[in-house]
């Protein structure tokens, strides 16, 4: 499942939308669009995804606006340090309103690069006020686990639904790079081994949450772990 925040535009009107939203930037020239999408192609072969051409513009709008992102507000907890390098930290996230569509597909990479297409079209003008509504980071892909450890794979939902999440209090750790089944599972094994036991944690479900687009080299990321409601 792939969520992503967004600013609540049920109270605002036409005028405050005006006023929020900038003018669109200078169009790109055909070659610098070519050259765009041949990278997105490239990267979603790595994810063993085809790339339509219908995603062409939502790429150009989200790569232009790439500098307007503001990230979801946070309460740090705690950090913990080795060598005096950080190595994870905890922090509480409000509750608020979330984008969410649900995408089933046969590996895990694949299913997040779907879900992230759907939603970039949504925040790209396909939505109830046809314009681009911006967007916070990080964006989440949520994990659910089998009893063997394996990924659940659930069934498809290709809406686009807006849900309320409660307040999360996570257990975080960044990392760097394409996020598949196995680095995802990597990542997980890794964290784990750092923390030890740890029974107010949730195992059946994890987030992974990225900073930006699938078309960054090495991008940023971070697995969360979820402390139990008390």
């Amino acid at each position: 499942m792939a969520l992503i925040s967004f600013e609540d535009l049920a109270g605002l009107d036409d005028e405050q939308l005006d006023v929020d939203i900038t003018d669109n930037p200078e169009p790109m020239d055909e070659e610098e669009e070519e050259r765009l999408f041949a990278h997105w192609q490239s990267v979603g072969n790595t994810h063993q995804v085809s790339v339509p051409r219908e995603m062409s513009g939502p790429i150009q709008e989200m790569t232009q606006q790439n500098q307007e992102q503001e990230r979801v507000p946070f309460t740090p907890v705690s950090e913990h340090k080795k060598l005096g390098e950080p190595v994870y930290e905890e922090r509480v996230y409000p509750a608020g309103k979330w984008a969410c569509v649900t995408q089933q597909e046969e590996l895990y990479e694949q299913s997040i690069s779907m879900a992230f297409m759907k939603l970039m079209r949504y925040i790209c003008k396909e939505n109830s006020v046809g314009r681009y509504l911006g967007m916070t980071i990080p964006v989440l892909n949520e994990i659910r686990t089998l009893e063997d450890g394996s990924f659940s794979k659930e069934p498809t939902d290709p809406a686009i639904r807006i849900v309320q999440l409660e307040p999360l209090r996570v257990v975080t750790r960044v990392f760097f790079g394409t996020t598949t089944e196995d680095t995802v599972a990597r990542q997980i094994s890794l964290l784990w081994e750092l923390l030890g036991s740890a029974d107010t944690l949730r195992r059946d479900v994890y987030m992974v949450a990225t900073y930006q687009n699938p078309g960054v080299p090495c991008r940023r990321n971070e697995l969360w772990f979820i402390r139990r409601d008390p």
